[in-house]
Formats: C-alpha cells, sequence, structure tokens
C-alpha cells in the first residue's frame, strides 16, 4: 500500500455555468488525491490519534462504523501503514457476506466486532475488550484530536483566498476543525448527509475552541439519509464529472457539490463570492452501487 501523499492535493476551479453566471469563484480542495484508500479528510482526522497511539506506546487504536464506512476502512489502512493495531466495532449483526469495505478492513488486519444497534448508539465497547490498554477514537474521528486534526487539512490552501468554506457534515468534527482555523468572517458551511440530525450543531460546537460561535449547518440536502441516494443524485454526479473530471461519492462530497449548485440556483451566495469546496474523498463507497451506474 503506498504512503500518503499530501503533495498531489490540488486546488481545481470549477468552471460551471450556474457558478460563472452568478460572477462565483467556485472551487474545490482535492484531497481525494492524497491517498488511494486513506483518502480526503479521513486521514487528517485520524493523524492525531494515530500519533498518540504511537507515543502512548498504546499501539491500538479502537473506533466506530458502520458496514461501509470510509472512516472504518480508512482507520484499518492507517493502522496498517502505522504498524498497529485496529478494532472495528460495526453497526448490526454479522451479515453472511461482508461488505467489500470490511473485506478491506481484515485484510488490513482490523478486528470486527459486529453489535446490535442500541448497543452501537450508546458506543458500548464489549466488556472482553480491555479499554485500559488502547486508545478510542470517536465515529468518523469525533474528538478533539479529530478536529485539530481536520483543522491541519487547511494547510493546503490559502484561506485568506476565500469567503466561504463549505464541507459535507456527517459528525461535525471536520466543520469543527475548519472553524477553528479560519478567520471569523470566513463563512463556513457544513452539508449535513443525515436527516434530521439536529443535534448536530451542537455537537460541532464542542468542539470549538470558540464556544461562542455558532456553527452554520443546513438540513435539506441529506438526498434520503445517511448513505441513501436519489436517482437525480446520481445522475448529478455524474454530469458533474463530465463537466469537470473530477469523481464524487453519494454518501458526502456528491451531496456537498449539489447542494451548492442548488443554493447557487437559488442566488444564496453573493456575486463575486469565492467559494471553497472540500472534496473529503470516501470513493470506495461508491462500490456499494450497481456496477454501471457511475461513469468513473
Amino acid at each position: 500500500m503506498e504512503n500518503i501523499h499530501p503533495e498531489n492535493i490540488t486546488t481545481d476551479r470549477l468552471l460551471i455555468p450556474v457558478f460563472t453566471e452568478r460572477d462565483l469563484q467556485v472551487d474545490m480542495l482535492r484531497l481525494d488525491k492524497l491517498h488511494p484508500v486513506i483518502s480526503g479528510n479521513k486521514w487528517f482526522k485520524l493523524r492525531y490519534y494515530l500519533e498518540q497511539a504511537k507515543t502512548t506506546g498504546l499501539r491500538t487504536l479502537l473506533t466506530f462504523g458502520g458496514a461501509w464506512s470510509n472512516h472504518i476502512h480508512a482507520t484499518a489502512a492507517a493502522c496498517y501503514l502505522n504498524g498497529l493495531q485496529a478494532i472495528g466495532i460495526i453497526r448490526g449483526e454479522k451479515p453472511a457476506v461482508l461488505s467489500t469495505t470490511l473485506q478491506d478492513a481484515g485484510n488490513w488486519g482490523m478486528q470486527l466486532i459486529f453489535t446490535d444497534r442500541a448497543s452501537y448508539r450508546e458506543k458500548k465497547i464489549p466488556e472482553c475488550i480491555d479499554q485500559a490498554s488502547l486508545l478510542i477514537a470517536g465515529e468518523g474521528g469525533y474528538g478533539p484530536a479529530g478536529a485539530a486534526g481536520a483543522a491541519t487539512l487547511l494547510d493546503y490552501c490559502n484561506t485568506t483566498a476565500y469567503t466561504h468554506i463549505l464541507c459535507a457534515t456527517g459528525t461535525g468534527t471536520m466543520l469543527a476543525g475548519i472553524m477553528n482555523r479560519c478567520a471569523p468572517h470566513i463563512h463556513c458551511t457544513g452539508i449535513s448527509v443525515m436527516k434530521n440530525n439536529f443535534s448536530l450543531p451542537e455537537a460541532t460546537r464542542l468542539l470549538l475552541q470558540d464556544k461562542s460561535r455558532l456553527p452554520s449547518i443546513l438540513h435539506d440536502f441529506h438526498e434520503g439519509g445517511y448513505a441513501r441516494h436519489t436517482p437525480s443524485l446520481l445522475a448529478f454526479m455524474n454530469d458533474f464529472y463530465t463537466q469537470t473530471g473530477i469523481p464524487t461519492d453519494f454518501v458526502y462530497t456528491g451531496k456537498l457539490v449539489k447542494a451548492v449548485h442548488e443554493l447557487a440556483l437559488k442566488n444564496h451566495f453573493p456575486a463575486g463570492s469565492k467559494i471553497l469546496l472540500i472534496h473529503s474523498g470516501g470513493l470506495q463507497g461508491n462500490s456499494s452501487l450497481s456496477k454501471g451506474t457511475l461513469i468513473f
């Protein structure tokens, strides 16, 4: 498995009519180019957890996720690359056939422990696991270490060149990191990929250095809920790829770009706005779709 290559990250201009006609400069930070597996924001959110696991000598990282979790996939790969042990608490009963995500994770040495959904919601760790011997990373990397790591993804762009920064939001970890790094006058907005996840603003605020700030999160662009999709979303992703050559995933970045496209149509952004979109990677999640659904 190849190592991380942050030098591959680029900032690409999106020359799409709906943006140019409204005098909007829209760029995308291509974190998907970081690594073929640990792509996007995943490595940034994990980097300080990995560092802590090494420096404390615990050598084992435990985290949580579903059957197609980008976070589980990335954590397993990152631990493998760093010579660490990994444990994944997986939501739901063990299926007869593992998803390709979990197959990969298992091949990289992650111990997979399946749990019922009630226990998963409470993030219960089985009693057979010695918690004193490992480091725990929240679902999606949620936690101060995850937010601190997410803040460093902005090292690969000039944030002062933008009036707006938008990202897809699951746990709020990346959004909090971005807000912690950016000056208050930059409009940072999260596009929630979950349906009715109204606890997300508070979860995000808890990771902010300035607790008086209120996160801006839009809840109307989930396309049916977490890891769900609509025909219009998939068609949009294919059209976006045709126009830009940029692949997206249907869980996060596809929803982000479609949301920004719809907001631009409604003149949400003032003319002259300079907008940065964060490509959070996770393209492996598209493998759950039927072959041929996407053109990339």
